[in-house]
């Protein structure tokens, strides 16, 4: 899963909100580190990490890619699964999704203590509406551009679009097939914490 999902499961709270972004920035152990609904809502994050990527529904989608691609198969799954999210949101969520989004950029502009790679992220987050525009498809290509830059191999993720698109039907159908799963997974784990 990736930004809007976690968002969207982790809780309405800021400490949940933030928390839900900071388990892809804040790795190792959390003991002590930030508040205590902080670190559980970075727990939950790794929860839903492990969960998803070991969820029979997504490893089916996993294998539709192309062999070459299935080693960078896993990122654009999950921006593909944000940005099925984000389509069909009302399908999931009571509020709309700009007030949601609108919620978020308040919450993260107001924190002053992200950690340094959100907190460069974050007012261009908020500028452009990365995580509504990913309703739209065309958006995603520059989505991967900008992760491509990050990685060692940047040509796994060139062009991966174009799978995107031809496989377009089935992993929209997984991707609704596999989100009611997570959110009950969600919201046993949220039963059980304390």
């Amino acid at each position: 899963m990736n930004y809007l999902a976690h968002l969207h499961l982790g809780g309405d709270a800021p400490e949940q909100l933030l928390g839900s972004l900071y388990g892809d920035f804040v790795k190792g152990d959390l003991h002590g580190r930030f508040s205590p609904a902080l670190e559980q809502a970075i727990r939950l994050h790794r929860r839903i990490d492990s969960f998803t990527d070991s969820h029979p529904l997504v490893l089916t989608a996993l294998g539709r890619f192309p062999r070459e691609r299935r080693r960078f198969a896993g990122i654009a799954l999950d921006v593909f699964f944000d940005h099925c999210l984000a389509r069909h949101w009302a399908d999931y969520a009571d509020r709309p999704l700009d007030d949601f989004t609108q919620q978020v950029y308040r919450v993260l502009l107001a924190e002053p203590a992200l950690p340094e790679r959100l907190a460069r992220m974050v007012p261009f987050m908020a500028a452009d509406d990365w995580l509504g525009s990913y309703a739209d498809f065309s958006v995603l290509e520059p989505v991967f551009n900008g992760i491509a830059r990050r990685l060692s191999r940047p040509e796994g993720l060139l062009g991966i679009s174009v799978q995107l698109q031809a496989l377009y039907e089935p992993l929209t159908a997984d991707f609704r097939a596999f989100y009611p799963h997570l959110q009950a997974f969600v919201a046993q784990v949220q039963a059980e914490t304390p």
